[in-house]
């Protein structure tokens, strides 16, 4: 029997379950990699052109909530977005892997599985991550990324170009959605390391548990499962860029070690005494204001100043309005490629209800949007009713006596009752992850 030209890697720390999925999966598929720990996810997809991803969703004894698998969904996706990647959960535990399904996932099995139904699941996948690179094969027939032609996007992207050919240490500030990723890569691609690694960091979703092990690298038997020498996410940037996103969310304990690394441009390892050498620009952000954490005594101000020798302000939709026609079409161009739709336009009322709208969550917010209408739009014209805006619509417009704050939370408050209390379903409206959901609803008392 010819196997199918694939390569398929298996992450859990259970040496039968990897040696039961190999042997099956050998027989039907060229490559098969094995992993008893996530920790080199990175350097296997740097690697190795990973096709499909069979991913355990627990690692650490006595923790079987799979946030763990739920973290590392992400950062698959974010590292490599044309891997296809299956979740694997114990019986019992099917709400996570439907969680999992929501964040990206193609599919999830229980283990033990069905030999059949496994294959059958991996196969679909490789068909799928098949049908992803030839879509980015395919030509887009617009620009690499959306600038915008307001005075104030102009000048933070002219600032990020002078920037971009230093070393020197960028703090990028603005609200949820405003693009702040996308910054982040736009001077790593303008830079003399554009070559190298760009890792994108994501603090506000890793455990204070992982926050070391992730950041810095453990040495093999550190700690229980560490079951090999592991470089963490500066050892994998160097001579790149590291990006260190919602850094307002890192605790005040873990503040200092991030500060040394930053400091001596060194890191040392869990379990390990000698600082490895590090060369590696570091770029961080967040949609907090820090100088009034700092004030407040929830930010080192010495942290502070370290990561902010630049600082760029990216501005929300609502300050940019000139901005807000062109991006729509901008996102609909590169949507349209996605779902094969290349015939879809806006209707007028739907550009009227878009311009506006006051877009709380800002870019994210309106690709989800449309990424939406694209989908339940019937014929080759995106009418108002497939955004699903006029509801909000109807509540923004009496908002021009609140403080931005107000608004924030009666939006949330609102989407909450509306979808009710679905925190996934919620934070897709409003164009958030769960995790900064949850703080909004923390910080207004929102339950």
């Amino acid at each position: 029997m010819k196997k199918t030209q694939a390569q398929i890697l298996i992450i859990d720390d259970q040496e039968d379950i990897l040696f039961a999925a190999k042997m099956l999966l050998k027989k039907h598929f060229e490559t098969i990699i094995t992993s008893n720990t996530p920790r080199n996810i990175v350097q296997l997809l740097s690697e190795n052109e990973i096709n499909v991803v069979l991913l355990d969703m627990n690692y650490r004894i006595g923790f079987e909530d799979g946030k763990e698998g739920l973290y590392l969904l992400k950062e698959i996706k974010t590292l490599s977005p044309k891997t296809i990647i299956i979740l694997m959960t114990a019986f019992g535990k099917v709400e996570t892997a439907v969680e999992g399904l929501k964040s990206g996932a193609f599919d999830y099995v229980l283990k033990p599985w069905d030999n059949e139904k496994l294959l059958n699941v991996v196969k679909q996948a490789v068909e799928e991550s098949r049908k992803e690179h030839k879509k980015a094969d395919r030509k887009v027939p617009v620009a690499p990324m959306f600038i915008g032609d307001s005075s104030n996007i102009k000048k933070a992207y002219s600032l990020a170009e002078k920037v971009a050919k230093t070393d020197a240490n960028v703090l990028i500030l603005g609200e949820n959605g405003t693009g702040k990723n996308v910054m982040a890569q736009y001077i790593h691609q303008q830079s003399d390391r554009k070559n190298n690694s760009f890792i994108h960091v994501d603090l506000g979703s890793l455990s204070t548990n992982l926050f070391e092990s992730e950041l810095f690298g453990y040495a093999k038997g550190a700690f229980t499962d560490a079951k090999a020498d592991t470089a963490g996410r500066f050892e994998n940037a160097n001579n790149g860029t590291i990006f260190l996103d919602e850094i307002g969310n890192v605790p005040l304990n873990l503040q200092s070690k991030l500060l040394q690394v930053i400091q001596s441009k060194s890191v040392t390892r869990i379990g390990e005494s000698k600082a490895r050498t590090l060369n590696v620009r570091i770029i961080v952000a967040t949609n907090c204001n820090l100088k009034e954490e700092v004030v407040n005594k929830n930010f080192r101000e010495d942290l502070y100043y370290r990561i902010n020798t630049m600082e760029i302000v990216l501005p929300p939709l609502r300050q940019r309005k000139e901005d807000i026609i062109p991006l729509t079409h901008f996102l609909l161009q590169k949507l349209r490629v996605k779902y094969d739709r290349e015939s879809l336009v806006f209707s007028e009322k739907a550009r009227e209800q878009m311009e506006k709208h006051s877009w709380q969550g800002n870019i994210r917010e309106m690709e989800n949007r449309i990424e939406r209408a694209v989908i339940l739009c019937e014929n080759n014209c995106i009418e108002a009713t497939d955004l699903d805006l006029e509801q909000i619509l109807s509540f923004d417009e009496n908002q021009d006596d609140l403080q931005l704050s107000d608004i924030e939370k009666n939006t949330i408050e609102r989407v909450l009752i509306k979808n009710n209390h679905n925190i996934s379903k919620s934070a897709d409206e409003l164009g958030l992850s769960r995790a900064s959901l949850y703080r909004r609803m923390e910080k207004y008392d929102l339950k």
